[in-house]
């Protein structure tokens, strides 16, 4: 007898101490939940953010001892007349409000400075420019204090209409409005959910073991995520990727544990205990969720690669969920279906002895077609967890047989229109424009952002800044400070910058070796003009003014800086991290299925499901069609991050339905099924969990498109719409049609089909039944242990005498 596997070994033991598993797995969760909240998270640093040139900037000022600080700015305005048409605004109560704020704001320790308030252009408007203490990155912490005394002054000012607007109040806005959509996304989620279990099972108890699995999972990784931060600080969105990708893979890992437990137990007609059935299904099912999960932690390893701190925590709570997962398929969930399983016999025994009619595990009932309505196995056999739990396998309906169809009769054809499909959809992604998403797209449900948009309306000057920073010794300050003068004065006869009459806004450091030049322009931070204008300094003005001095070190930062930087780096990027990805996809399908064909297979149909999603992606984004519809501000582009997530993501979960319906259609053909008859047999009997997986993935992701930030929305789509076309295109049509086509050279270089063939062949030459030859050595294992239970070898335990009743 082959020695089992650490999956089956894990399983047995699970099924033989079901109460310790539970109890343990329920222990460990709170452990990491409590261990985490002890731990707490160490958010990231404004110098973890830093990238390119405007990172370096951003160094020599804060090194030099120019702090970069956050401006809030308090405006004030007439309360009569409507907000894009103020009223005129009465000074001395103005210059009331005035002295109030400014004596409210310097009492705070989280202010800096207070400076002189700036009129508008029309005079309807002032502003009190509020610099904060701090980094940029702190100050949305030290922000609410200063809200608070501008809703004081407010209510002190009842005849005008005082606001506060700025970079910090903007991210706290932004931070508190994503929590309250994952709230949201939260009370779709689980609702959607639930259905599509409960139409798959057709039970209460059996909905609540997918739901309960994922969502502790998700709390220990939660627990984990704030341990690891101390490691890799977090920056707010690795907590959104855990429950996006937890709820996914955590539904999607048990519900193919559980479809491959009822063959199991429709196969076996109540002559195995509940323990050999869940070793069974751990010897296929459980090992394909091991390869499956390992694949998808992999796969996101990459997004390391990148070497941004954003891209780290996205990695890191993806990586931790899904290992958490996978831990709770093959250790707990063998235990809860044996306590269910043991309560159906119990419930069978207690029938048995009144005297009542006990359906046998084995007996068949007619349900006429495929699509009819029972709990119907493949063999015809229905199984029952009492009265909660119909513990049977519907047949593909006639949807599935006509889907599959066109795969099976002509799959040349299939295949070629298929790939010509997706190639279509693809097209839209040769146009895609990367871009940073900056302020102006945030939703204006946030009060900030309504501030905001009067800012830029009264004070357009103050849409864009540039920094130009030079550090240089403290002999050459007078020269520098001479050429950024230039520099200046080149600026305010250059169309692209703001023409505000002022003296230029230098700052020097106290040693004298830094100096900072601020520089605006009235163009959106996404706008092609921005990008212009930070061009136009770093290769134009700036080496023709300071670029000149000798021994002189320059940068420039900004939003628009960042932006532009930021994408160079994801650009720069992108191609170690795609190679990345193929090497390893490649890797792996190789691994599962010792097939060079097949891994070469799965990097084509990955690139083609995700280039297909990004498509459509810029179809919807990049253009303002789908404004209204999807409520978002077009940027004329795409996050900059969105493709890189993609495919990172998009090729790990890939690997789930290639690791689920392919060890299908090997483990038919390692039995001796023709290869043809075998991908049929693999497809179809995969097509329900495949399809309800896809419907729970596809709700979570798509739930993320009515959010309000633009970058999630674009995620939510672009992974809905992914996992859409590999679950129904790639995985109907594509798939099934390239293995028809490519029959037995599917499995090449491996021999084990050929010779499974043979030994076939031989057999039914010599009129043998095949009774199935074992998979991996792992379901023979198995069920010769579930018979030395019924003779007694392992029932000595009290644990291990749970015999299905021979009704």
């Amino acid at each position: 007898m082959r020695k089992r596997s650490v999956t089956v070994r894990v399983a047995r033991w699970s099924a033989l101490h079901p109460w310790r598993a539970i109890v343990g797995w329920l222990v460990f969760v709170a452990l990491c939940l409590g261990g985490g909240i002890a731990a707490g998270t160490n958010s990231a640093t404004s110098e973890d953010f830093r990238v390119g040139e405007a990172g370096r900037a951003e160094a020599l000022a804060t090194g030099g001892g120019i702090p970069l600080r956050s401006t809030e700015h308090i405006l004030i305005r007439a309360a009569a007349g409507s907000w894009d048409k103020p009223g005129p605004l009465d000074r001395a109560a103005a210059d009331a409000a005035v002295k109030d704020i400014t004596d409210r704001m310097r009492a705070l320790p989280e202010v800096a400075s207070v400076k002189a308030p700036v009129p508008s252009a029309d005079g309807r408007v002032l502003r009190v420019p509020v610099e904060l203490t701090g980094s940029e990155q702190d100050d949305q912490d030290r922000v609410p204090p200063l809200q608070a005394q501008t809703e004081k002054a407010a209510e002190a000012h009842p005849d005008l209409r005082i606001e506060e607007t700025g970079d910090a109040s903007v991210s706290k806005g932004v931070d508190g409005q994503r929590d309250k959509d994952l709230k949201f996304s939260e009370a779709i989620t689980l609702p959607v959910t639930l259905i599509t279990l409960a139409v798959v099972f057709g039970s209460v108890v059996m909905v609540g073991v997918p739901l309960l699995l994922a969502i502790t999972s998700i709390m220990a990784t939660m627990g984990l995520a704030m341990v690891a931060s101390h490691l890799l600080p977090d920056t707010g969105v690795g907590m959104s990727m855990i429950l996006l990708i937890g709820m996914a893979v955590g539904v999607d890992y048990t519900l193919f544990y559980l479809k491959r437990e009822r063959e199991e137990r429709a196969r076996a007609g109540g002559r195995l205990t509940s323990e050999a059935l869940v070793e069974a299904a751990a010897a296929t099912a459980g090992r394909a969720i091991v390869v499956s999960g390992l694949a998808v932690i992999v796969s996101t390893t990459a997004l390391f690669l990148a070497r941004d701190v954003i891209f780290d925590s996205l990695a890191t709570g993806t990586i931790l969920v899904v290992a958490v997962a996978v831990v709770s398929s093959v250790t707990v969930l063998p235990a809860l279906l044996v306590t269910l399983g043991r309560r159906t016999e119990r419930r069978a025994a207690k029938r048995a002895a009144r005297g009542k009619p006990v359906r046998s595990p084995g007996s068949h009932r007619s349900h006429g077609s495929h699509g009819s309505q029972g709990s119907d196995f493949s063999d015809g056999s229905d199984v029952s967890y009492g009265s909660d739990v119909s513990y049977g396998e519907k047949k593909p309906g006639r949807a599935w047989s006509a889907l599959l169809a066109p795969a099976r009769k002509r799959p040349a054809l299939t295949l070629c229109l298929s790939v010509l499909v997706m190639l279509g959809l693809a097209v839209p992604a040769l146009d895609m424009n990367l871009k940073n998403p900056a302020r102006d797209s945030f939703s204006r449900e946030i009060p900030a952002m309504r501030g905001y948009d009067t800012l830029l309306e009264t004070f357009p000057e103050q849409r864009l800044r540039h920094l130009v920073v030079v550090r240089a010794e403290a002999a050459r300050a007078a020269d520098v400070k001479a050429a950024l003068e230039e520099l200046d004065r080149r600026a305010q006869d250059d169309p692209l910058f703001s023409h505000p009459a002022r003296t230029p806004l230098l700052r020097t450091s106290e040693d004298r070796r830094t100096t900072t030049l601020e520089l605006n322009a009235p163009h959106p931070t996404y706008s092609k003009k921005a990008e212009d204008s930070l061009d136009r300094i770093r290769h134009d003005h700036l080496p023709a003014t300071v670029g000149r001095l000798p021994g002189v070190e320059t940068a420039v930062t900004g939003e628009v800086a960042r932006g532009v930087d930021y994408v160079g780096h994801q650009n720069e990027k992108l191609p170690l991290v795609l190679g990345f990805l193929l090497l390893m996809t490649f890797v792996m399908t190789v691994f599962a299925f010792r097939s060079v064909v097949l891994g070469l297979l799965g990097v084509v149909l990955n690139l083609l499901s995700a280039a297909s999603a990004l498509g459509i992606l810029v179809l919807v984004f990049q253009g303002e069609w789908a404004e209204e519809l999807l409520s978002f501000i077009s940027l004329g582009g795409i996050s900059s991050r969105v493709p890189l997530f993609l495919f990172v993501i998009l090729f790990g979960l890939s690997m789930d339905y290639q690791v689920f319906v392919v060890s299908r259609i090997r483990e038919a053909a390692l039995n001796g099924v023709p290869t043809r008859q075998a991908v049929i047999d693999g497809i179809t009997s995969s097509a329900k969990v495949v399809t309800s997986a896809a419907i729970v993935m596809v709700t979570v992701f798509a739930s993320f498109v009515m959010l309000h930030i633009l970058e999630m929305k674009q995620m939510g789509l672009v992974l809905a719409v992914a996992v859409l076309l590999d679950a129904f295109v790639i995985r109907v049509m594509i798939l099934p049609a390239a293995l028809l086509l490519l029959g037995r050279a599917t499995w090449w270089p491996s021999g084990a089909i050929r010779r499974a063939g043979a030994r076939a062949a031989g057999r039914r030459g010599t009129g043998e039944q095949v009774a199935g030859e074992q998979v991996e050595g792992e379901r023979a294992v198995a069920e010769q242990v579930a018979g030395e239970r019924h003779t007694g070898a392992d029932h000595a335990r009290p644990e291990g005498r749970r015999i299905a009743q021979g009704r």
